[in-house]
C-alpha cells in the first residue's frame, strides 16, 4: 500500500472512532436523565397537588384553589406518577420527554402537559418557556 492510502485510513477510521464515541455519551445522558426524571416523577408526583392549589388559589381565590385546585392536583399527581413509570421503564429507549416541565418542582407557576399535549380548561397557566407547540 502507498503511504497515501495507509493515511487516509488512519484519518477515517479515527475519524469514525471519534464520532462513535460522542453518540455514545449522548446516549448515556440522555439515559441517565430520562432515567432520573422517571424516578424523580414516582417519588414526587404527589407535590402537584399543593402546586395546583397555590396556582389556582393566586389565579382565582382560596375557595376555588381548595376545591378545584385539590380535584386537579390528584388527576395530575396520578398522571405524574404514571408517566414517571413510563419514563422509568423506557429509558434505555431515546425519546422526547414524556412531561413538562421535566420535574414537577421546575416553573412551579406553570401546568404540567404530558407527551408535549396542549390540553386548554379553566386556570390553566403556560409560561413563557413552554408555548404549547
Amino acid at each position: 500500500m502507498s503511504k497515501n492510502k495507509i493515511l487516509a485510513a488512519c484519518i477515517l477510521s479515527s475519524t469514525l472512532m471519534m464520532s462513535s464515541s460522542v453518540q455514545a455519551e449522548s446516549y448515556l445522558t440522555g439515559f441517565t436523565n430520562k432515567i432520573s426524571q422517571g424516578v424523580a416523577n414516582i417519588a414526587f408526583g404527589f407535590i402537584e397537588i399543593p402546586k395546583n392549589i397555590i396556582n389556582i388559589t393566586n389565579d382565582q381565590n382560596i375557595f376555588v384553589g381548595m376545591t378545584w385546585g385539590v380535584i386537579r392536583g390528584v388527576v395530575h399527581g396520578v398522571s405524574r406518577t404514571l408517566v414517571g413509570g413510563a419514563e422509568f421503564l423506557t429509558s434505555p429507549i431515546p425519546t422526547s420527554e414524556f412531561a413538562s416541565p421535566a420535574y414537577v418542582w421546575d416553573r412551579f407557576s406553570e401546568d404540567s402537559r404530558y407527551f408535549g399535549l396542549h390540553y386548554p380548561g379553566y386556570w390553566t397557566n403556560y409560561g413563557p418557556l413552554d408555548d404549547g407547540e
